[in-house]
């Protein structure tokens, strides 16, 4: 078992506001590592997608907590971005490209695709009313170009 280089947590209220915060604190929380910026990129986004999600679909008609943990070991980070919301009552169908259970707010439905397609792996735990774990990795490449 590897062993834990760098752990961060951080707590934030579901405003929209604090998306883009999320990705910036990831992204430097990750720089320590030198990773491309295509991979920095992709980890942007998909932890935009996760904390979009988690503030839109988590907490539709109130304010809530997200929590965002990130964690380097060795050549791999790790990100859990949970809530503690409404969760997902159809998982299945929640991660099928362009459903999406807010189609006034122009959601596109691409959100979990999106995450499976930048990181190496995702794995979502969710329950209703239970909230959302959205677990996600990605392994850095050894060379740099």
């Amino acid at each position: 078992m590897t062993q834990t280089e760098n752990y961060m947590e951080l707590w934030v209220s579901s405003n929209s506001q604090n998306e883009s915060f999320c990705r910036v604190v990831v992204a430097a929380f990750v720089s320590r590592i030198d990773p491309t910026i295509e991979e920095i990129n992709d980890i942007k986004t998909a932890v935009s997608e996760a904390v979009t999600n988690s503030i839109i679909h988590g907490y539709p008609n109130d304010n809530g907590n997200i929590k965002l943990t990130a964690e380097i070991k060795k050549d791999e980070l790790f990100l859990r971005v949970q809530d503690f919301g409404v969760g997902i009552k159809n998982l299945d169908k929640a991660k099928e490209p362009l459903y999406t259970t807010r189609p006034e707010l122009e959601r596109s439905g691409m959100g979990f695709t999106i995450m499976e397609n930048f990181m190496d792996e995702v794995e979502v735990k969710s329950a209703p009313n239970e909230g959302t774990l959205i677990t996600m990795s990605k392994k850095f490449s050894d060379s740099k170009e």
